[in-house]
């Protein structure tokens, strides 16, 4: 994978973040394990509904409402306790990456326009408004579901650029997959597979970005 090298004075104007594994951990077998006492079928019908379906796909395109989202899972599994419930089950997966999310004062106070790029669903942003305040405080967010397109459709980082205004080398991009970052660099961003905070954090102070 080509990780992007672009030789460039300039700081970047805007940087562009993934939401899951970048800024939060999550994990969907803290959700699995709530829903199992409360549904009637096993933990491999489940799975295969959550990963090996288009169900989630359909959802975080926007090809399902969050209802319709709901109903089809109730109707696999005979999921019985409510939406409600199954809003805050599903939504409980995350834990806050701290060192990442404390970039965005720091970047901020440059200056610089932070941006949340996220394949991700209605319930999954509904639940991470409530409980991260750092969301709120992202200048802009580009998400999936509301655009009915998922990363790496050209189509999403176009939105991106319109929405910031910004194109090319003005753009630091970090995504914790592959094929995600490979679509930035592409398009001429500055992009870097997100593996580590410290690593994330030297791609900054490279691009000269004096944060950390």
């Amino acid at each position: 994978m080509m990780e992007s090298r672009i030789s460039n004075a300039t700081p970047p104007r805007a940087v562009v973040f993934d939401l899951g594994k970048v800024l939060l951990d999550f994990d969907y077998g803290r959700a699995v394990g709530q829903l199992l006492p409360l549904i009637n079928v096993e933990l491999a019908v489940v799975k295969r509904l959550l990963v090996d379906s288009t169900l989630l796909f359909d959802y975080e395109t926007g090809r399902l409402t969050t209802e319709q989202f709901y109903e089809r899972i109730r109707e696999a599994t005979g999921f019985s306790a409510g939406l409600t419930t199954f809003e805050e089950i599903f939504g409980d997966i995350f834990t806050e990456i701290t060192p990442m999310t404390a970039l965005l004062p720091q970047l901020q106070r440059l200056g610089i326009r932070c941006c949340v790029f996220s394949n991700t669903n209605e319930m999954a942003i509904r639940h991470v408004t409530a409980r991260y305040p750092f969301y709120a405080a992202f200048d802009d967010h580009v998400l999936s579901f509301e655009h009915k397109a998922m990363k790496p459709d050209p189509a999403l980082y176009e939105v991106v650029e319109r929405t910031l205004s910004l194109k090319g080398s003005d753009l630091l991009y970090l995504d914790d997959r592959e094929e995600n970052v490979v679509a930035g660099w592409e398009r001429g961003w500055r992009a870097f597979v997100h593996r580590t905070p410290d690593e994330s954090l030297q791609h900054l102070r490279d691009a000269g970005l004096p944060v950390g």
